[in-house]
């Protein structure tokens, strides 16, 4: 059933995006502003279940590109995601009639809406990856046959570009990378066009929906002075993200990170309350490899989650810092993210990782 997103339900879409970001996909914040403006100048927003989206129906998915470190400093005026999608729409000869996100976590979940809200457009209740990838390629559009191009880019000074690699979507991310590295480190792009039927077929559905149900549960909990971490499991039971692990708890002791190539790398350490364990992760703009002591405890496309440790309020990897209590979770992710079609292009061995993946319910 569609439904309708008002400013009231930014708040905890936001604090849910970023929980199933991984520590990635920016910040939500911004997006959630960037939204709350954009709804009390044009209105709330339809969000369409992928089951009601026309089979011959075009949408076009949109979203930010770039470093999130860099969204701190370069903030977008809101302007550059509906550029690149009238420049795609222009390139196709054709108007969409939905936009979709396609990351659910960090700051694209907020950008379609963004777009659909200027544009009054209904949004698609699905997403290309279940949580939040750094590269344009790791896509579930991808994997099952939709291909990314053509793309369109568009930046803060009217700056407009066009890609197109035909099926080869890792070239057209390198391409898509190096404009982005010159427009500052961040655009906004369109990507990814397909119908209706596509969508159904491809897409990761109910995301925003899900990620509306992980803030509000979040903040529920937290209102009746529960544990939320255990609320949150609890609600996922009923989702395909049904299993969720507490990996680790303790003090971030180091963080290492670095913006390069257009991404946020680096490590986070942490140790135990009573100091007996080091935890370590490893990310690429999302977190990518937990491990305990040297063993593997979750790693990609599984969710490695930081949360504060008292609220349960996530924590992105541009602001992890020394000293923050975390109680950091693994959550599983839904069997179309766990195919060797899938694995192929956004598990462990797409990020160099020398480990085959095990899901999180086996290990921890």
């Amino acid at each position: 059933m569609s439904w309708t997103l008002t400013e009231d339900d930014l708040p905890d879409l936001a604090r849910g995006a970023a929980v199933l970001g991984t520590g990635g996909g920016g910040d939500p914040y911004v997006g959630r502003l960037l939204v709350r403006e954009a709804i009390r100048e044009h209105g709330p927003v339809t969000i369409l279940d992928p089951s009601e989206v026309d089979d011959d129906a075009l949408v076009i998915p949109t979203a930010q590109m770039g470093a999130p470190t860099v969204v701190h400093e370069k903030l977008p005026s809101g302007t550059e995601p509906v550029l690149a999608l009238r420049t795609l729409e222009e390139h196709l000869g054709r108007r969409a009639e939905a936009t979709m996100p396609i990351e659910c976590g960090g700051i694209n979940s907020m950008i379609p809406l963004l777009v659909g809200a200027r544009l009054g457009l209904p949004v698609v209740d699905a997403d290309g990856m279940g949580r939040a990838f750094p590269e344009l390629q790791m896509e579930t559009f991808g994997v099952y046959g939709v291909p990314g191009s053509p793309m369109a880019i568009g930046g803060e000074r009217g700056e407009t570009a066009v890609i197109d690699t035909g099926t080869d979507n890792r070239r057209m991310e390198w391409l898509a990378r190096g404009v982005t590295v010159r427009l500052g480190g961040v655009a906004h792009i369109a990507e990814y066009a397909m119908s209706g039927a596509d969508v159904k077929r491809t897409a990761v559905p109910q995301t925003l929906s899900l990620a509306l149900t992980v803030g509000r549960t979040i903040r529920f909990a937290r209102e009746r002075n529960e544990d939320p971490v255990a609320r949150l499991a609890e609600a996922l039971v009923e989702t395909p993200y049904q299993h969720l692990r507490v990996l680790f708890r303790g003090k971030v002791s180091d963080v290492e990170r670095r913006t390069e190539e257009g991404f946020a790398r680096g490590r986070a350490a942490a140790v135990s309350f009573d100091g007996a364990s080091k935890l370590e992760i490893l990310f690429q703009n999302e977190n990518l490899l937990a491990t305990v002591d040297g063993e593997v405890r979750c790693l990609v496309p599984d969710l490695i989650c930081v949360l504060e440790a008292s609220t349960a309020e996530p924590i992105t990897t541009e602001t992890l810092r020394y000293g923050q209590r975390v109680t950091v979770v693994g959550i599983s992710t839904p069997p179309l993210m766990r195919t060797p079609e899938a694995l192929d292009t956004f598990g462990p061995g797409a990020f160099g990782l020398p480990h085959p993946f095990t899901p999180v319910e086996e290990i921890a």
